[in-house]
């Protein structure tokens, strides 16, 4: 399921989207591009998966081969995200796009 957006409004923000999922960097579009509707819903995603990724780094220190198949996935939807804000689409992402839609900044 995507979303389309305004497309001054994607071709603007394709950078700042694609920033919200390398990691520690989902914080600069939600800072400097939240008027963007559309780099604003991927930053949110970005922010969820960040969380997500650092809670995984700090538990995999106590049992690393457990959750390695989970920081797997994550960077697999981190990369599902890029894809999608290079070509100017907005995806919901599993389980990340529920939480995202529930901060409000």
């Amino acid at each position: 399921m995507s979303q389309e957006f305004y497309r001054d409004d994607t071709l603007e923000g394709k950078i700042y989207a694609l920033l919200a999922y390398l990691s520690i960097l989902c914080i600069v579009p939600l800072v400097f591009k939240k008027n963007s509707p559309f780099v604003l819903a991927h930053g949110k995603q970005g922010l969820v998966l960040f969380i997500c990724e650092t809670a995984v780094w700090i538990l995999s220190i106590v049992i690393p081969f457990l959750l390695a198949p989970m920081m797997c996935i994550l960077i697999g939807l981190s990369l599902w995200g890029v894809f999608a804000a290079v070509k100017g689409r907005f995806v919901r992402l599993p389980i990340t796009a529920a939480w995202a839609d529930k901060i409000c900044l």
